[in-house]
């Protein structure tokens, strides 16, 4: 894990029209295997197409695998699941744990990485979801996201680490029922050939060895700019040290420049980052709020070679409590890319943010200033106190039975 791979082919992809088209076609053609992890799945008209393609891989001859999170797709349809497992796709469902008297112990821990990998040799990770509001005729509130689709070495990497967590998830449930043992997983994935230019690494965030290792990607970048740092960012209050490299990046001459949430689908989002505002922009980082809809990139590039993409926010729940996946790039061709289009967004549908729009210092908003230095500082430490997320997967219950109506032997 975490280290750099040479010889990558990697192409950014932006929104569900751009997306949905090339991951779909590619699972539906799958010969050997599909591997899919994702936070939502929604029986629309995504969700729909989505299920097409794994049915269509599935009596084409492919293992394929998906898990979705309990808690971000908590209500397929018996048809929709029994349908799945009729073709031959196992669905794992990751943990949302014991529910005593309805309360979730661990709701704050959840399964948040979108990834899919298909026969070994490709590769998406981004942070967009399989729901119609990925796409712009869902209307004003649309989100706006990005992914990567990967050929190249670094597709061994994901792919032997989307083994892995099948296999751990499985290891630690505790009841296995008999269809989860009868099928394996395929041999340990080999490696690919070169098929382009891109340095790149795949980074996880784990609640075990890999608990900080997106931010430190992210801090390492920061540290390191001597010209510029654009993050793009759906759910922004990252922690102190974090905040304090943007900081002192902006103090040594680096433009710095965030892009959030204007017009943020929950409310409260804007508020947490509108109380680091004043502390960002008197140290010279220049904030843009984006407004045309919901933002819900995960995104970023330092000058001109390094960039990533993924599934991480820079916020409590991302930083340390949810699983998440991201690539980083060393690439400039990529690079210009991306910059390119938040330079878009910055110049066409974002709003500058300025101290004048913060208002008068309030005794109030002093106090609130206060607090949120304080949680960015702390919250780290508070935050793996919360009861731990272990990764056990379970098959849904219309999906199990499914399997035991049919007689099938689908793991």
């Amino acid at each position: 894990m975490s280290r750099w791979v040479e010889g990558n082919d990697i192409r950014l992809l932006e929104n569900g029209e751009e997306f949905y088209p090339r991951v779909f076609a590619c699972i539906a053609n799958a010969k050997r295997e599909v591997v899919l992890e994702t936070f939502i799945l929604f029986e629309d008209k995504v969700g729909l197409q989505l299920h097409q393609a794994l049915i269509a891989a599935a009596r084409g001859g492919a293992q394929v695998d998906v898990t979705i999170d309990g808690w971000g797709s908590p209500d397929l349809s018996h048809d929709f699941l029994g349908s799945l497992a009729e073709a031959g796709v196992r669905v794992h469902v990751f943990d949302p744990g014991p529910r005593p008297f309805g309360w979730r112990p661990k709701l704050l821990r959840r399964m948040h990485r979108k990834i899919v990998v298909v026969d070994g040799a490709v590769a998406f990770v981004g942070g967009i979801n399989y729901s119609a509001d990925h796409l712009g005729d869902f209307g004003p509130e649309a989100k706006q996201d990005y992914a990567v689709e990967i050929h190249g070495p670094l597709v061994a990497d994901i792919h032997r680490f989307c083994h892995g967590a099948l296999a751990e998830g499985q290891r630690r449930q505790r009841h296995r029922q008999w269809w989860r043992t009868r099928r394996q997983l395929r041999a340990e994935p080999t490696a690919l050939p070169r098929h382009g230019g891109a340095d790149a690494l795949f980074v996880v965030r784990d609640n075990n060895r890999h608990m900080n290792d997106i931010e430190r990607h992210y801090r390492i970048a920061v540290r390191g700019a001597r010209k510029r740092i654009v993050i793009a960012n759906a759910y922004f209050f990252p922690g102190y040290r974090f905040i304090r490299e943007l900081r002192r990046a902006a103090k040594r001459g680096v433009e710095v420049c965030l892009i959030l949430q204007g017009q943020p689908d929950m409310q409260f989002v804007k508020t947490a980052a509108t109380l680091l505002y004043r502390n960002l922009l008197g140290a010279g980082v220049r904030v843009f709020e984006y407004c045309e809809r919901p933002l819900h990139g995960k995104v970023a590039v330092a000058d001109d070679e390094w960039a990533t993409v993924g599934s991480s926010n820079l916020d409590p729940l991302s930083l340390a409590l949810n699983l998440e996946a991201n690539v980083v790039i060393r690439d400039r061709d990529f690079n210009r890319q991306l910059s390119a289009k938040l330079d878009h967004l910055m110049a066409h549908a974002c709003k500058q943010i300025t101290v004048s729009d913060l208002g008068e210092r309030k005794p109030w908003a002093v106090l609130h200033s206060f607090l949120a230095y304080h949680i960015t500082r702390y919250y780290p430490a508070w935050a793996m106190a919360l009861p731990r997320h272990e990764p056990r997967l379970f098959v849904p219950q219309a999906l199990a039975q499914a399997l035991a109506a049919g007689g099938k032997e689908h793991g």
